[in-house]
């Protein structure tokens, strides 16, 4: 759950600044991700926790009414929902405290006594924001189901099970995730090239590259490929990289040649961006559908 709160300036230590507003909404890479793939016509489940506070039932909720199979949602009765806590002054520039609660409480356990999600899912779609060993376990049954594993490693892990590679058929990072994963610096095309084979040297199956304005680079041991972006008028870019992934989870689901899966992805993370907000701006199928159209 996201809780934003706008500021004139941001405080300094000991003083206390008269807020502007309050805003809550759902978020969290996960579930943006998962209302995305949702939103763009898939049938998703979610293996998740939520709080014993009155955030988990309104992120339950939230979840339900975006179409998601909330079976395998699991309350955490000892911790209370993850919470962004944002500070926005009127200059724009944020402050985040992250509270991991319920996100930091779902173990390799938890998913397998939900291991019945995994079978027959075509794609199994993971992210960075709970335990590196929750997130292994998840691909290791995904794989073992056999689901088109793609993780979007974000925010990007200071140490990683270098078994994981072995794993993931598709691997979405951005430049600085890039970087982080491969120890290379990405500048310009062909650092972007280098890194890209450098994952691929790693055991990952395919590398999907995102470059934010640039539109995204996919790269396998067969082809290799730039997709340009839509351009659009930019509003908010929160959640725009979740949007790409859940979209092009959803077009290779669909089986989409390659080029028009990033295609139909980049036109999802376009739309993203023209409205505020998380999971408010992830668009419908039927406004991509327009876009790609014109």
């Amino acid at each position: 759950m996201d809780m934003t709160l706008r500021t004139p300036h941001m405080p300094a230590a000991g003083e206390t600044v008269q807020g502007l507003s309050l805003s809550y909404a759902p978020g969290g890479k996960g579930a943006n991700q998962a209302v995305a793939a949702a939103r763009l016509g898939a049938q998703v489940a979610m293996v998740t926790r939520v709080g014993n506070d009155p955030a988990g039932p309104a992120v339950r909720c939230n979840l339900v009414d975006a179409g998601i199979d909330a079976m395998y949602v699991l309350d955490t009765p000892t911790e209370p929902q993850g919470i962004a806590v944002i500070l926005v002054d009127d200059a724009g520039q944020n402050s985040i405290v992250l509270a991991a609660g319920s996100n930091g409480a779902i173990s390799p356990d938890d998913v397998d006594a939900c291991a019945a999600a995994f079978q027959g899912a075509q794609v199994t779609l993971l992210q960075n924001e709970i335990r590196m060993e929750t997130t292994l376990r998840a691909a290791q049954l995904a794989k073992a189901a056999g689901a088109t594993v793609i993780w979007n490693p974000a925010p990007a892990p200071k140490g990683w099970p270098r078994e994981m590679a072995g794993l993931v058929d598709i691997v979405i990072p951005n430049e600085s995730e890039t970087e982080r994963l491969t120890g290379l610096p990405v500048t310009d095309a062909a650092s972007r090239e280098r890194a890209a084979e450098a994952l691929l040297a790693m055991g990952f199956g395919t590398v999907v590259l995102t470059l934010g304005g640039e539109g995204a680079l996919w790269v396998d041991g067969a082809c290799s490929f730039q997709a340009p972006t839509f351009q659009v008028d930019v509003v908010d870019t929160t959640a725009a990289g979740d949007t790409f992934c859940g979209a092009l989870a959803v077009a290779l689901a669909e089986g989409q040649p390659k080029p028009a899966a990033v295609r139909f992805a980049c036109a999802a993370a376009a739309l993203a961006v023209t409205k505020m907000g998380a999971q408010a701006g992830i668009p419908t199928r039927p406004e991509v559908e327009a876009l790609l159209a014109r």
